[in-house]
């Protein structure tokens, strides 16, 4: 007697994939700091001297939104070091300023 052919799995009904979660919200001042690719420092003295994104204070936690930190960065975006905002931004500082 021979055995039976294997016959292949049925094939499992399509399920659905979950959705992929969306980006947090609110970033720590570590995580804000890798989303944009600077020090954690960075951050802490543009809060203090000004200039860096929008942050927002719950208790001593210290967050970012996703939406504030992006709109921060292309608010910084030129086409070329001769735009008149890029030569109006960087001439505001006293020489040897960083």
């Amino acid at each position: 007697m021979r055995p039976a052919p294997l016959r292949p799995h049925p094939a499992p009904a399509a399920t659905p994939q979950p959705a992929q979660s969306a980006p947090p919200r609110y970033l720590t001042n570590d995580e804000a700091a890798a989303f944009l690719r600077l020090s954690p420092r960075t951050l802490e003295k543009q809060r203090v001297i000004g200039g860096g994104p929008r942050f927002r204070k719950f208790g001593r936690r210290v967050m970012y939104a996703v939406t504030d930190l992006e709109a921060w960065a292309d608010a910084r975006s030129f086409e070329m070091t001769s735009d008149p905002e890029y030569a109006e931004q960087h001439a505001a500082r006293p020489s040897g300023a960083r």
